[in-house]
């Protein structure tokens, strides 16, 4: 695998979901403090993902044809604004009559500029697209982390914790202002728009990358619930532990592309599912609350490049067709977004959250069996 050289639109591209993951790793810690204030079920609160996950479905249906018609650079941009418009209706609304529509709104524009990044950097980056993906959500993953901290404290001290969201909007902001020129695209809006079927591999990693995503939101979603039912630690201090699952994402998107460099991707993808799976299984078991964080930290370590490789699988199985493979990819992530958290929440209510997070497993065990049926032909690297 060939040294990452890190250069201007690398940073840029990276800095975009940073501001993105910051209110992500708010917003799922969020819904316990949420739906307290709100007062609200856990069913309801898990409507907030659902919308989440709609949005997803109709950016995947747009983004198409926004990329062909204005190219990736402009639809990337325009995503930010989108998001940067929403999440203050988000971070301000009183009643889910509020902030339900204000994260369907943001997410529409939060998933353009996600989807923009793998294909940016794939094409920016073809000798190593997996390794600039990766890497860049090991630096998305900061923000996720101070966005996770930032809520729990404010929380923790009787602050508003949805203050701190509005930090996103002064960082898009300036990131425009620095970045705005640093994203090149060749965009030719002449070109064939890209179309036609994807191979039956395609739709086995498609599916693959569906239960992953599942995996992920449900466990950063609804974790702190399960950390605070498990050891009693307050909705407050959950919050703020989830931190380690972030951390955990930070350290895996950098270092395992690093550290598994000689492997084909899909033994660094099954590598990464083992150790999500025997680490989750350790953190559901545990009542203690230092070795549940330490569990969260290898949790976050077997997520972390789930995202970035099962991206790159799709655009590899794509026959050529990135953007199209990324507009239909949207579709898996809405429907895992909208399910998975809400489902959880659902059973939680039902049978208990711990209970309810057997799923968790069952997505992980679905995720590995696809990676089995859709494998790439990769050398072995040197």
């Amino acid at each position: 695998m060939s040294k990452l050289k890190r250069d201007s639109l690398f940073w840029t591209v990276a800095g975009q979901a940073t501001i993105l993951n910051f209110f992500l790793g708010g917003f799922g810690p969020s819904q316990p403090l949420l739906r307290e204030e709100q007062g609200t079920s856990l069913t309801v609160a898990g409507l907030h993902g659902t919308m989440m996950g709609i949005a997803a479905i109709i950016a995947g249906f747009i983004h198409p044809k926004l990329n062909h018609k204005y190219g990736r650079r402009n639809t990337s941009w325009l995503g930010l604004f989108i998001f940067t418009i929403g999440m203050p209706f988000f971070a301000l609304g009183p009643s889910v009559q509020v902030t339900l529509p204000a994260v369907l709104f943001s997410c529409v524009g939060f998933n353009f500029v996600i989807l923009n990044m793998v294909t940016l950097l794939s094409h920016h980056y073809p000798e190593t697209p997996d390794l600039a993906v990766s890497q860049s959500n090991g630096i998305n993953a900061v923000g996720f982390v101070f966005g996770t901290i930032l809520v729990g404290t404010l929380a923790s001290f009787g602050i508003s914790w949805r203050a701190g969201l509005l930090l996103c909007v002064p960082a898009a902001i300036a990131l425009y202002f620095y970045g705005r020129d640093k994203i090149i695209d060749n965009h030719d809006a002449d070109a064939p728009r890209q179309s036609g079927k994807l191979g039956g591999k395609f739709w086995i990693a498609w599916f693959g990358f569906f239960t992953t995503i599942s995996s992920e939101f449900a466990t950063s979603f609804w974790s702190a619930a399960l950390l605070s039912d498990r050891t009693g630690a307050s909705a407050a201090f959950s919050t703020l532990c989830v931190a380690a699952l972030g951390t955990g994402f930070g350290i895996g998107r950098w270092f395992i592309p690093i550290w598994m460099r000689k492997t084909t991707l899909d033994i660094r993808l099954k590598t990464i599912l083992t150790i999500q799976f025997i680490s989750f299984m350790l953190f559901w078991l545990s009542h203690n609350l230092v070795f549940s964080l330490a569990m969260l930290l290898f949790v976050g370590i077997g997520i972390s490049g789930q995202f970035s490789m099962t991206m790159v699988r799709m655009i590899k199985l794509s026959d050529g067709k990135p953007d199209l493979a990324m507009g239909k990819s949207a579709y898996a992530a809405g429907a895992a977004i909208a399910l998975a958290p809400f489902l959880l929440g659902f059973f939680g209510d039902h049978i208990g959250i711990s209970k309810a997070y057997l799923m968790v497993p069952v997505l992980i065990a679905l995720s590995f069996g696809a990676i089995l049926l859709s494998s790439l032909q990769e050398p072995q690297q040197r």
